[in-house]
């Protein structure tokens, strides 16, 4: 359930999008945590949003700007928002590409003034950020999702999550909780086909777990809920066993 500061804050992120994109607007749709449980201490409000033709640099810039000044700032929640061109998604292929993307891990960039600062638009995990929007069905701006975006193949959602894990892994010591929660997710979907929520996605894997691997997945899992403060210091050692163990169950889900 949103809190009603949760909802201004997705309204103003509806408005920022409305206002730059105009005419192009094509829709906004709410996923993530937001829709698939409920939002949690350390959750994002996570947008896509469906443009019918790409953004020029004005437009980035002014997205940047406006979602700079919104974004976990004042108590307010960190945003996380993607700009889909439709005739890029749609008619549905892999790899999906898309035009914009905001995130706080991106605010040193923005601050730096570059508008583009990813290395490639083609991005795997749109594959999931479409399924959930689609599964979610909570426009924030425009008509149902169903009636915009494709849905995506079962095979093109796993091989989407997949695509992502190396670099996923790669920020294990940097980011540490949502690395170990999301591979958590990652096993959940590639075995049962279903998106669920972080910690939903931890009490699944948490029951497969051998007692070894528990711990780390058990603390991250505390930790978005905010039930501990982030910690890694004792169980730093627990860490590469445990995401070890987790690809290779991806490799064999069965």
């Amino acid at each position: 359930m949103l809190r009603d500061e949760d909802r201004r804050q997705l309204e103003r992120v509806s408005a920022i999008v409305r206002e730059v994109l105009g005419r192009d607007a094509v829709g906004a749709y709410v996923f993530g945590s937001a829709v698939l449980g409920r939002l949690r201490p350390q959750s994002d409000l996570d947008v896509l949003a469906v443009s019918a033709r790409s953004t020029d640099r004005e437009q980035k810039r002014r997205l940047v700007e406006r979602l700079l000044e919104i974004s976990g700032r004042g108590g307010s929640r960190r945003v996380e928002l993607t700009v889909v061109v439709q005739s890029e998604v749609r008619p549905w292929r892999y790899p999906p590409r898309f035009d914009f993307q905001y995130g706080d891990w991106l605010r040193e960039a923005f601050g730096r003034g570059e508008l583009e600062p990813w290395p490639s638009r083609t991005s795997p995990d749109l594959a999931a950020l479409i399924t959930m929007a689609l599964l979610a069905d909570r426009p924030l701006l425009g008509p149902p999702p169903a009636e915009v975006l494709d849905p995506v193949p079962q095979e093109d959602l796993v091989r989407g999550i997949l695509a992502e894990v190396d670099s996923l892994v790669a920020d294990l010591d940097t980011d540490t909780r949502n690395v170990v929660l999301t591979l958590a997710r990652i096993w959940t979907t590639v075995a049962t086909g279903a998106i669920r929520s972080k910690d939903a996605a931890a009490d699944w894997a948490l029951e497969r777990l051998p007692a070894e691997h528990r711990a780390v997945l058990a603390r991250a899992r505390a930790i978005y809920l905010g039930e501990e403060g982030e910690r890694w210091d004792d169980l730093g050692p627990r860490l590469r066993p445990f995401v070890d163990h987790v690809t290779a169950r991806l490799e064999r889900p069965a």
